[in-house]
């Protein structure tokens, strides 16, 4: 795996955290989730940004933002018992599909 993908991956799970934390915070009214709603959200655009000296915005920003979709909505199902519907469902596995098709057949992914 490459270094890229390292620094995407990573700013995925941060922005997954600062995500999950949001919730939590309940409106940032708790101090201790409201700071890790910024710290996430700090760490995950320092390291996106770090991601763009090796890949293109469009492809990053595709990937960041369909696998954090993604990882909320599998979290929200766990911890918070939010359930989707069979579109909604839908609609977010196409999402994978998509970044599926960029990371196996693209090759803008990469520079």
């Amino acid at each position: 795996m490459t270094t890229a993908y390292i620094y995407l991956i990573l700013a995925i799970i941060s922005e997954t955290i600062g995500t999950v934390a949001l919730q939590a915070s309940q409106q940032f009214t708790r101090l201790g989730p409201s700071v890790i709603v910024v710290i996430g959200y700090a760490l995950s655009f320092y390291l996106l940004a770090y991601t763009l000296k090796y890949m293109q915005i469009g492809i990053v920003y595709a990937i960041w933002s369909g696998l954090g979709i993604v990882f909320i909505a599998m979290i929200a199902y766990l911890v918070y018992g939010q359930k989707l519907d069979l579109p909604a469902v839908l609609g977010i596995s196409m999402i994978l599909a998509g970044i599926l098709i960029i990371h196996l057949f693209s090759n803008s992914a990469t520079h």
